[in-house]
């Protein structure tokens, strides 16, 4: 379809998009989710074309995906999965859209009958019983994208910067300086395995220089932080005394992307307690509960542009309330 950044679509039916699945509920390996099937009919924009992603299952790196998309807004709920609050960025094969031509206008929508149509009898079992894998273990795009992403994208390889700029998931200056900071890691990963510790760049740290000066043991805060308060992200140096030599507080981490963020004021959205983990599809229940904020998600400067735009999780001693 080419289809790029501001493309107007449709999500075809249930009984279209029934069509396109085998009988694991998945076109091309990527699931096909419950939480998907809100949208289905709705007219909506493209937000990033997902020609590529990045592996945070094995970290092989960048991976390349085939005929998908993120729509603006779809992000998925979790309720099918366990309350899982994650809230990934869905993707959207380009067989289960339909280019929509601005000026047409949107047809007005149609009662649901009752008892539901045949479509979703048919299409909720089958998308239902491919979620469940195990008592507390679940199947989603999340956990399946190893399989629907199987071929690795070379960091070398420039027709991902090309595809990039074409589809308008980045500008041209966006994409070299991405570049620039992945020639820049790469030297610093292989200064540390030939040069001494003397000739080191900032002590052979990635751009972002994020370090853990915490120790072994790292501290922990309580705000009691509700949805709609308004904090500010603390300065990096203040988090990084949070963080121990893996860049873990209390096992979550803070990464590079999210240093980014220091200083900036936002709201709290939500209250994070479950969560999938991406390796196992295991419910993981938190122990001390983390904080999703307004607008901020991962822009993947650091990250050759990654597409998937997470929701980062913040822990509340990495936050202070703005009165």
């Amino acid at each position: 379809m080419n289809l790029r950044v501001g493309d107007l679509v449709e999500v075809r039916g249930e009984e279209e998009i029934l069509a396109t699945l085998d009988e694991r509920g998945e076109l091309e390996s990527l699931p096909f989710m419950p939480e998907m099937l809100r949208f289905c009919g709705r007219r909506m924009t493209v937000h990033k074309v997902a020609h590529k992603l990045c592996d945070t299952i094995s970290r092989s790196g960048m991976r390349r995906m085939e005929r998908a998309v993120h729509l603006t807004g779809a992000r998925c709920g979790g309720e099918a999965h366990g309350g899982c609050q994650t809230a990934c960025s869905l993707y959207w094969k380009e067989a289960w859209l339909k280019r929509v031509d601005p000026d047409t206008p949107e047809p007005a929508a149609e009662p649901i009958p009752q008892p539901a149509a045949e479509p979703e009898r048919r299409l909720l079992p089958l998308l239902e019983v491919n979620t469940r894998s195990g008592v507390d273990t679940y199947s989603c795009q999340a956990t399946e994208l190893l399989r629907a992403a199987p071929a690795c994208l070379p960091f070398r390889d420039v027709r991902q910067y090309v595809t990039d700029v074409r589809t308008g998931n980045a500008g041209t200056l966006q994409v070299a300086r991405t570049f620039l900071v992945g020639l820049f890691n790469r030297f610093q990963d292989l200064s540390k395995k030939v040069l001494p510790r003397r000739l080191w760049i900032r002590k052979g740290l990635r751009w972002g220089f994020v370090e853990g000066r915490a120790g072994r043991s790292t501290p922990t805060a309580e705000l009691g932080l509700k949805p709609g308060e308004l904090v500010r992200i603390k300065s990096k140096d203040e988090i990084l005394a949070t963080l121990n030599d893996d860049l873990l507080n209390r096992g979550l981490g803070f990464e590079e992307e999210m240093a980014r963020y220091c200083g900036r004021t936002a709201r709290v959205r939500a209250r994070v307690e479950r969560c999938l983990d991406e390796k196992t599809g295991l419910l993981l229940s938190m122990k001390s509960p983390c904080i999703v904020l307004d607008d901020l998600v991962c822009e993947g400067v650091y990250n050759a542009n990654c597409p998937r735009e997470f929701v980062p999780f913040w822990r509340e001693i990495w936050l202070e309330r703005v009165e």
